[in-house]
């Protein structure tokens, strides 16, 4: 048999070989799927991060537009904004490179920063007045984009724990 390039040999013999290994009777295809869920929970979290993504961007423009009227920064929406985007980071290095510890950091990081925005909206003045009806579709869009988050964070908590457990090595039987 003839070989076109290193490629060639490698499907043809290493691949099929790891494959068919994976999915002899020994494995009863466990680690075989292990791996097909592994794959699947990184592609779904990094949907997942990617709409984190967006939403700590619509925070962020939050506070621009706050900056450039001229008030007050809230300590609680800066740091929510901070620990988000460095729980985003690591939770994409973590599904990249297959990081359980910092998944863990993702999972604990973008929960605090959820709650944080939770806090800012409680501790907020959310005054229903109807004069104020600007204010009122301000504060709306900030409840839709927290609440957004929230739901959002929900679904990533469960992949990323999924996606942790998967990928931690089987134990051993006593």
């Amino acid at each position: 048999m003839r070989y076109h390039c290193v490629f060639d040999f490698y499907y043809l013999h290493v691949h099929n070989a790891l494959i068919s290994h994976l999915r002899s009777p020994g494995n009863s295809r466990s680690t075989y799927q292990g791996y097909t869920k592994v794959a699947k929970a990184k592609s779904r979290l990094a949907k997942l991060i990617f709409a984190q993504v967006v939403t700590q961007l619509m925070i962020a423009a939050n506070v621009f537009v706050s900056l450039s009227k001229n008030k007050s920064l809230d300590r609680v929406l800066v740091s929510s904004l901070a620990i988000g985007f460095v729980s985003v980071v690591a939770g994409e290095l973590g599904r990249n490179r297959s990081r359980s510890n910092f998944l863990k950091f993702y999972i604990f990081g973008s929960s605090m920063s959820i709650l944080l925005s939770v806090a800012y909206l409680a501790m907020s003045n959310l005054s229903l007045e109807v004069r104020f009806f600007k204010i009122l579709q301000v504060w709306r869009l900030k409840i839709a984009v927290v609440l957004l988050g929230f739901v959002v964070q929900l679904f990533a908590i469960g992949t990323a724990v999924s996606l942790v457990k998967n990928m931690a090595p089987p134990k051993r039987a006593s």
